[in-house]
Order: structure tokens, then sequence, then C-alpha cells
């Protein structure tokens, strides 16, 4: 059943998108996936998570885009201020979803809103929109496709007793740096149609570990290319049909499908399967415009692009790793080397 529901909200979510015509719609096909992954059942704080943390977001970078960006020094401070924010907030399990959402929209509106094409009004919009949206179709697919409910164990042991401060120091600090590096670098840089490789950052810096963000890393390339080689398909598929509604959502969905089944396994194979369902679901939605733009260069481009921020990502997440740990050290650890 968890397979159906995801195939349904995410296409669904992408219908609605076709139907509307969002500029960035394509969150309404991937925030149902992100909240549905994660709980076979009915929960009301992930959406209360999820709506505040979007709309909270972009009314803080709409503030800080507003007052500050005039001033690249002050702008550069309050931005670590922003960003210090949400990766406290990822630090702890009951309010991860609200961080991450916050750092994945923040970091991607904070860096497009310097560039003079970026419409910050039509991208918070719209997110609201899809945000909102992906309460009713989430409903529906935990109506039509439900699963048993199951009495689970209760965890009699303490999360006291899994409590690292230095540890979650560390993983504090490591995703701030990380995300200043990137703002920094897409302020200096001229990269304002690298949406996907910024919010790819993001998300191999999500397990805030060394560990899980080099998997996260490997994770996030070989789903990107599944992903980016069902986009081609269905581009070289449809060739002169991509106008057709009602063959892109069929064809869309025959992919979905796929990916969706893999998404339910809640192993490896749903990671890799989720990276996929972006890579296929953004440029088909925001760079395919039938009869007059196809999404082939798109989709290389998000391959490549992907491909080396993650590496490059990597790189630094080692290396900031190791410096954090020489120089954040718990009690016991100074002790030991005196």
């Amino acid at each position: 059943m968890k397979t159906m529901r995801l195939w349904f909200g995410c296409v669904v979510g992408l219908a609605i998108t076709m139907i509307f015509g969002w500029s960035y719609g394509f969150f309404a096909a991937l925030l149902p996936i992100i909240i549905m992954t994660n709980a076979d059942h009915w929960h009301w704080n992930s959406f209360q998570q999820l709506i505040v943390g979007v709309v909270w977001v972009t009314i803080e970078v709409s503030f800080i885009n507003g007052f500050f960006q005039s001033s690249p020094l002050l702008l550069t401070v309050v931005v670590g201020i922003f960003f210090l924010e949400k990766c406290i907030a990822m630090s702890h399990k009951s309010s991860y979803l609200f961080g991450f959402v916050g750092l994945l929209v923040g970091s991607i509106a904070l860096n497009f809103a310097s560039y003079s094409s970026f419409d910050l009004e039509d991208f918070s919009i719209t997110l609201w929109c899809c945000a909102l949206v992906t309460v009713p179709i989430c409903a529906l697919a935990y109506f039509l496709f439900p699963d048993p409910i199951v009495e689970q164990a209760v965890d009699t042991t303490h999360d006291a007793q899994r409590y690292d401060h230095i540890g979650m120091i560390r993983q504090t600090a490591l995703g701030w740096i990380i995300a200043m590096l990137a703002f920094v670098v897409f302020q200096i840089g001229d990269l304002n149609d690298s949406l996907s490789a910024q919010a790819s950052i993001i998300i191999v810096l999500a397990p805030m570990t060394l560990i899980g963000s080099l998997a996260a890393a490997k994770i996030r390339i070989i789903g990107t290319f599944l992903g980016c080689l069902a986009g081609l398909i269905i581009q070289v598929g449809l060739y002169s049909w991509s106008d057709n509604g009602i063959l892109f959502i069929m064809a869309y969905a025959i992919a979905a499908g796929f990916f969706c089944s893999w998404l339910s396994l809640g192993t490896i194979k749903s990671s890799i399967a989720f990276s996929a369902m972006s890579a296929l679901t953004v440029p088909l939605t925001s760079s395919l415009i039938p009869n007059k733009k196809d999404a082939v260069y798109a989709i290389f481009y998000r391959f490549s692009s992907i491909v080396v921020v993650v590496v490059l990502t990597s790189v630094m997440i080692w290396i900031i790793h190791h410096f954090l740990i020489r120089v954040i050290k718990s009690p016991d650890e100074s002790f030991g080397h005196r």
C-alpha cells in the first residue's frame, strides 16, 4: 500500500501543477513523497512542521533580502544567524523536518534572490500553495491506500542515553559551515541556473555526519543518474507529443511507479529512488516547454552539475569534520590527551 500512496501523491501533485501552471510546481510532486516516505500513517505533526517551516522561511528570506541585500557584509552576518537557527533545529529529532525544510528552501531562496531573474514573491507563493496542497493529497492517499495499524512496542530506553551534546555541537557546526560556504560561493559565482546543484549540497549535508553524508553523496549521484535517464527516455519517447498532457502524465506515472516501489522499501534503494524522483520531476516540470524547448540540455546539465557539486561537497565535509574533531572535544577526550 505504501507504494500506491507514494505513487498517487506524486502523480496527483504533478497533475495539479500542470493544471495551475505553477512555476516551481515540482514541489507539489516531491513534498508528498517526503512526508509519506517517513510515515505510514497520518501524523499532523509532520504537516505542521512542513507548512510552518515553509511559510516561516519564506517570510524570513523576504525580510533578509529586503533589508540587507544592499549591504553584503550585513547580509552575510544575518544569513549566518539564519543558517545557524536551521542547523540547530536539524540537530533535534522533534524539529528536524522544520530545520531541513528551512535550510533547503532558505539556502535556495537566499542565493537566487540576488539574481534579477529570480522572482522571490512568485517562488514564495508557489511554495505555500504546494505545501498546502500536500495536506489533502496525503490525506486522500492515506484514506485510499491505508496500512493496518500495528501496535509498536514501547521503547523503554531513554533518549538521554543516546544524547551526545558534543556530537550535536559538531553536527550543527558542520551543517552551518557547509551552508555558509555554499552561500558565499553562489554569491560570488554566476550560478543562477544551478538550483539543483544548490539543493544537492543540503541533501548531502542532511545526515549531519561524515559517514551519513558520504553515503548520501553516493546515493545522490546514482539516483540522479537513474532519474535523468528516465526523464531522457520520456523526453525522447514522447518527442513531438510532449504537449499532450495525458500522454505526459502517463509516461511520468510509469516511471514514478518504478521508483515509488523502491521508495516503499525503506532501505538504500529508498534514498536512491528519492534522488531519482527529484531528478525526473524537476527538469520535466521546469525546463520542458512543449513545442518551444525540450529538457534534454537541462537533464544533462543537471546530472553533470550535481556530480561536480556532490564530489566537492563531500571533500569539504571530510575536511571540516576532521577539523571539528580536533577543535571541539568532549571532556573525556581532552582528559585522555593530557
